[in-house]
């Protein structure tokens, strides 16, 4: 009982500081107890490379792959690529964002046209979980800037001087007789819509500024509230008291050989159990993802350290310009449970063994031969029941294959216990082959998957043709 008081306490305090407009103390401040971190990233070039991608680590320097290595989200506007996510928590820990770079470089785009007529928008993504989110969608930032010509490198933090959300990215225009990047800033409570555009970044000259990010210290480390490291030609230290504030010059990182010319995309993470820091840097000339760099004093240059051989190891894919989380236990018990390393597989048509199923602008089918990703699914924990499977696609994750009047999409996870319902079987043996499975309606149990001229359907099955259509091979 004083558990359940505490907690009801917890959220009536909670309750009364948001009606009175105060701010709740960010949750993102882990404790010592909380288990580990989120990282969401791209790895690289290319419609596949520049997605979101989840990574996972214990203690802040090693990460392991989540999904297999996979996407975890997908663009469906814009370009139709994303670089450069920001995660974003709401004070209340009830909400998050993932606001990113709206760019796909080679696939359509170049980066001359990317930085001279490149998206003035951002793409935008919003969960209450961590683990089931929206569709994607656009927030036009640039478009108010007069001849501003694309929008990169998003990130947001919560300004209590102003209860909201100071959201800032790059912009290049010609401004003074120079075009250039230069940062700029709105405000914003729900990132569909936001204030006049403001400058916030300016450097002297044509010296360009393109990735910054912010990070608060506690009181009594260091001398400033608020730190940020950007890219600008060096990683340069600023430090303030106020986010809209005026900002101090601290130094830069050329004195353990990083430059901006070598690498870009700095990321901070706090160790959740000590007063240290490290910032990852992109080592974008080598091609060779994150570096950490370790400090005490985020607003000390001196106290920055370059990693000893062995003490830290990426994972498996190459990880780039990114942002960190410190989760909470439940927070990691979701996403870890939501993204294991389930490998890819395909489904095998028992009486067409040369066709596969697969998914084509949505619909579902079985073609023949097909072994792209369109036909790739992970067989994941079904979504409505225990001892049931639900299938994912592999290249629309978060997409699941869902019957909706005994018909077959791919659509979008909602979240509701209909669509959960829907897309959720009990795979069985094989109707036609017992070494082969079958995969029976978890909401019309008398209904099974099947192909009919071609089609895939949810169908009873009463004869001898319907048994070999509703059988299948899941294979790697």
């Amino acid at each position: 009982m004083s558990a359940l008081r505490a907690r009801l306490s917890a959220i009536l305090l909670a309750a009364c500081l948001l009606f009175t407009g105060q701010t709740l103390a960010a949750p993102d401040r882990a404790a010592a107890a909380d288990p580990g971190y989120l990282m969401a990233h791209f790895i690289g070039e290319g419609a596949t490379g520049q997605q979101i991608y989840f990574s996972h680590s214990a203690d802040g320097l090693r990460w392991r792959d989540l999904n297999g290595g996979g996407t975890t989200l997908r663009s469906t506007v814009g370009t139709r690529g994303v670089r450069d996510p920001a995660l974003v928590r709401s004070p209340g820990g009830d909400k998050y964002w993932i606001i990113a770079t709206d760019l796909c470089i080679g696939c359509g785009q170049d980066w001359n046209t990317a930085i001279n007529n490149g998206s003035r928008s951002l793409v935008v993504w919003e969960s209450t979980d961590l683990v089931t989110w929206s569709q994607p969608w656009l927030l036009n930032v640039a478009g108010a800037i007069p001849d501003g010509r694309n929008a990169w490198a998003p990130e947001a933090i919560w300004n209590p001087a102003t209860n909201d959300y100071v959201l800032y990215w790059a912009t290049n225009k010609p401004l003074n007789g120079a075009t250039k990047h230069r940062i700029y800033y709105a405000r914003t409570r729900d990132f569909r819509t936001i204030t006049t555009p403001q400058t916030y970044i300016e450097r002297p000259g044509t010296q360009e500024i393109i990735d910054t990010q912010i990070v608060e210290v506690p009181a009594g480390v260091g001398t400033h509230r608020y730190v940020r490291a950007s890219g600008d030609g060096q990683i340069t230290l600023e430090g303030s008291d106020s986010i809209l504030g005026t900002w101090t010059h601290l130094g830069n990182l050329s004195g353990i050989g990083l430059t901006g010319s070598q690498v870009e995309g700095p990321m901070w993470l706090k160790f959740r159990d000590r007063n240290e820091w490290v910032l990852y840097l992109d080592q974008y000339a080598s091609g060779r993802g994150y570096l950490p760099v370790t400090t005490t004093g985020p607003a000390v240059p001196g106290t920055y350290r370059l990693p000893a051989a062995g003490s830290y190891d990426m994972g498996g894919t190459k990880k780039r310009h990114g942002s960190i989380l410190n989760l909470t236990a439940a927070e990691e018990s979701r996403v870890l449970a939501r993204w294991p390393d389930t490998p890819a597989q395909r489904l095998q048509s028992y009486n067409f063994p040369d066709r596969y199923v697969r998914h084509a602008d949505f619909d579902v089918r079985i073609d023949q031969n097909v072994t792209g990703p369109d036909a790739q699914f992970r067989l994941r924990r079904g979504l409505a029941g225990s001892g049931t499977v639900s299938f994912e696609s592999v290249n629309y994750p978060g997409h699941f294959l869902r019957h909706s009047g005994y018909d077959f999409r791919l659509a979008l996870d909602d979240g509701t216990s209909q669509f959960a319902a829907d897309a959720t079987f009990h795979q069985v043996a094989g109707l036609a082959d017992a070494g082969w499975s079958s995969f029976r309606s978890y909401n019309h149990p008398d209904r099974y998957i099947r192909h009919y001229a071609y089609e895939l359907r949810l169908d009873p099955v009463t004869t001898a043709t319907a048994r070999s259509d509703a059988t299948f091979r899941v294979t790697s």
